[in-house]
């Protein structure tokens, strides 16, 4: 396409689900978007793609909750709309220790916004679940809200929906630089825009855009392992048979969750909720050691937990998290240039949330008041980040 003359109501760089959802809703209210792609889509280099994720409204902090409320409205929107389906209800089982307090955190928050849950002793744990083997007296909390995203498709309708509100989608060009103004001017690998804003969605790229801009968020980019492992008997651990999404909170350093089998034919996810820091153009260098020692967890996880598994992965891919101090997004203006808007720091739990987070970044980039109280994604609650170190 290249160089053009066209002023474009607002570019989205990254094409990742926050990316993608943007670039939804401003097509959807008639802008004329852009949004830019490095890589040839589909493609595994960010942290969007794969199969699944789990989606959930069982969060230890309210204004999450809040979000998914109409976060579920908007996937279900989307579903209606594309005529895909693009989640299944399965409920989440959140595991933990009676006196664990971010499971009653998540209780209360439940029961505050009114989510159907069920708290269910040890006894009824064993009871409802025979295939998990509980060995420190655990008790669960099942979300019933809570079940599996499908990730890939839900990426490949969003960009076909753009194109139909006409919207514009390029992929395999790379932004080299982002000229701060009134348009902004957008130089990639193969031409030239200008908008009058641009939306930062660039995942672990996102300080390399910024950088140039005199700004540096406190990201830290992390690759993940996921691995899927083997149903020693098929099925047994599938969603047909009632098995939900779980998530562990207190038997690792870090969460484990795993999601019913099903992305691969007797293979379940499980997976650690960390990984180690990682350049992201280098993350497929050969494995660094603390890469083992995550599968080590998993595996003592899988043997002691889960029996009717095989206690080794079958298959390991990657994926990448770009993690904030906080672990809550951001989703502010640039300090400096409010046409420049920033979506960045999903910290691997991002994709559940991305059909509202797209809409605040449209609501953000074209000026009107956000509906949502930002407060806790605003730049600023990073000390040392204010106007004074620009």
């Amino acid at each position: 396409m290249g160089t053009q003359k066209v002023l474009w109501d607002a570019i989205v760089m990254g094409a990742g689900i926050q990316g993608c959802f943007t670039a939804y809703h401003l097509a959807k209210h008639g802008k004329r978007v852009l949004l830019l792609e490095q890589f040839f889509l589909p493609h595994s280099r960010g942290s969007s793609h794969g199969q699944s994720r789990i989606i959930r409204k069982a969060y230890p902090e309210d204004f999450y909750t809040k979000m998914m409320d109409e976060g579920y409205r908007i996937w279900d929107q989307l579903e209606q709309e594309t005529g895909t389906q693009l989640h299944r209800q399965t409920q989440l089982l959140l595991l933990a220790l009676k006196e664990n307090p971010e499971l009653k955190t998540m209780q209360a928050t439940l029961s505050r916004h009114g989510i159907e849950h069920e708290y269910l002793s040890s006894g009824e744990l064993k009871q409802r679940f025979p295939n998990i083997q509980f060995t420190r007296g655990e008790v669960g909390l099942l979300d019933k809200s809570g079940g599996v995203l499908y990730a890939d498709k839900a990426l490949r309708v969003l960009q076909e929906a753009i194109r139909h509100l006409g919207g514009t989608v390029q992929d395999g060009e790379k932004v080299m630089e982002i000229r701060p103004g009134q348009p902004v001017t957008v130089k990639t690998t193969s031409g030239s825009y200008q908008a009058k804003s641009v939306i930062i969605t660039a995942g672990p790229w996102t300080n390399q855009l910024l950088r140039p801009l005199g700004i540096e968020l406190p990201l830290q980019t992390l690759r993940i392992n996921v691995c899927y492992w083997r149903e020693k008997v098929p099925g047994s651990y599938s969603a047909s048979k009632a098995f939900p999404c779980f998530l562990s909170l207190d038997l690792a350093p870090h969460h484990i969750y795993g999601l019913p089998a099903g992305e691969y034919p007797g293979l379940m996810k499980v997976c650690y909720h960390h990984g180690n820091s990682v350049d992201p153009e280098e993350r497929d260098c050969p494995t660094a050691f603390s890469d083992i020692q995550d599968v080590q967890i998993l595996c003592r996880f899988v043997r002691d937990h889960l029996p009717g598994l095989r206690p080794e992965p079958d298959i390991m891919e990657h994926c990448m998290y770009t993690n904030t101090p906080d672990k809550n997004f951001i989703l502010d203006h640039h300090p400096k240039y409010d046409n420049i808007v920033i979506g960045a720091g999903f910290s691997g739990h991002g994709f559940k949330l991305s059909p509202v987070v797209g809409k605040i970044l449209y609501e953000l980039s074209m000026k009107l008041t956000p509906s949502y109280d930002l407060t806790p994604f605003r730049i600023s609650r990073f000390s040392g980040l204010g106007k004074a170190h620009l």
